[in-house]
């Protein structure tokens, strides 16, 4: 028998072939299947096993993973035995590095992001809109302020440049606080108010009422925003469904386009049959005028815009990710028919400016300047206590009666004054 191999005794009375009851302690160690067992006899006439030697499996080293490399971070400088000035420098330095280096970053996500955008389909209908349908010149005024964003492109804009940023941001925080004080009034009192936000396409109608209900309380506020009538709403007195919208006492409603669809789109895009269209220019004066006797302050904006900005608009939002749902095919539509839809506002202003329902006209090719205006001119005209210093009559640029306010191209004719 060889050194390595181990001898197992057998007590008496048991047959070599079978294994003592006594359970053996597993080898921590897996082994692979057992070798022959060789039997020997020993001296003292017991049977002697001979076990081959278990051989143990390796164990596998570790498999290291290698981490993704992470963008390059600039080292905030370490506290040294600099004068404080040199601190003070190293600091801002490193401050700089590091925005520069985040804005990088979200610069190269924000072009994929619209590289992506780019294949939205509004953006080939309204290339194919600015092709057959837009005057050339206009075109290039558009394109040449193409990265000129604070650069006002309308001939007929008061003002060379868009309102600062930090200076409207400012003053719209002062006009939302009385905004809140109004609010209370009109609750307090059982006040109703009803407001129209009427324009062209990208006029910036939605984004001031956004600004006018930011801090409203919504239980006292509420916007309209009606979708295409149903077929039910089809069999209705025209009117009908908006007068299911109005305010009970202490409310106020704000439609966000109204009955006036009749007076443009549905008139312009045929929608809408020309006994219809007439019908509704006679109507909407006595139905307006009722309102108005029951008690209720009533508001009409018009927001105008010029061509050459409406066009910057509908570019900017086709190209952007976050406002792209608000273009339609009817919307790109608009941009070919500017003139028909200049006629129909004329009409609607003719027949529907009047002395208990006046038309307030809004230019809005600086939108920031549109909308502190448009609340000014609703805070001005309205009794609550407690009015700041901020409060005071708009600026006669940007807001006034439909009779001095319209865009080039469009005609100053008298309208009715009944």
């Amino acid at each position: 028998m060889s050194p390595k191999e181990t001898l197992t005794l057998q007590p008496p009375g048991t047959s070599p072939g079978k294994k003592p009851s006594v359970k053996a302690k597993r080898s921590p160690v897996r082994s692979r299947r057992a070798a022959p067992v060789k039997k020997e006899s020993s001296p003292n006439g017991m049977e002697a096993v001979a076990v081959a030697p278990v051989e143990a499996i390796p164990t596998p080293e570790p498999v290291k993973l290698e981490k993704a490399e992470k963008p390059e971070k600039v080292e905030k400088p370490e506290v040294t035995s600099k004068s404080p000035e040199e601190e003070k420098k190293a600091k801002k330095l490193w401050k700089k590095s590091e925005k520069k280096r985040l804005k990088n970053e979200m610069k190269g996500k924000w072009g994929d992001t619209k590289a992506v955008a780019s294949s939205f389909p509004m953006v080939e209908l309204i290339a194919e809109q600015v092709r057959t349908s837009i005057p050339k010149e206009l075109v290039e005024r558009v394109e040449a302020a193409k990265h000129k964003k604070k650069k006002i492109i309308s001939p007929n804009y008061p003002y060379p440049k868009r309102m600062k940023s930090k200076e409207y941001e400012e003053e719209v925080k002062l006009l939302q606080i009385e905004l809140v004080k109004m609010q209370a009034w009109v609750k307090e009192s059982g006040e109703r108010i009803v407001m129209l936000f009427e324009g062209r396409d990208a006029a910036g109608k939605g984004g001031t009422i956004q600004r006018f209900t930011e801090n409203l309380n919504p239980r006292g506020a509420r916007v309209v925003a009606l979708a295409k009538p149903s077929e039910t709403e089809r069999g209705q007195w025209y009117f009908q469904r908006y007068v299911e919208q109005l305010p009970t006492r202490g409310e106020i409603v704000l439609y966000d386009r109204s009955w006036y669809n009749r007076g443009g789109v549905e008139h312009v895009m045929g929608f809408c049959s020309p006994h219809d269209y007439l019908e509704f220019m006679r109507q909407a004066p006595e139905f307006e005028r009722m309102l108005v006797r029951s008690g209720i302050r009533f508001y009409k904006f018009w927001f105008s815009v010029s061509r050459e900005e409406q066009l910057r608009r509908f570019l900017g939002r086709a190209q952007d990710p976050l406002k792209q749902w608000k273009l339609s095919p009817m919307d790109v539509e608009s941009l070919g028919r500017w003139e028909a839809y200049t006629k129909a506002k004329e009409a609607m202003l003719f027949y529907t400016d009047t002395a208990d329902a006046p038309w307030t006209i809004v230019r809005s090719c600086d939108k920031n300047r549109a909308r502190l205006n448009a609340m000014r001119h609703i805070l001005s005209t309205i009794p609550y206590a407690g009015k700041g210093e901020v409060v005071r009559p708009p600026d006669p640029n940007v807001v006034g009666s439909a009779k001095t306010i319209y865009e080039h191209g469009e005609n100053n004719k008298p309208h009715a004054t009944t």
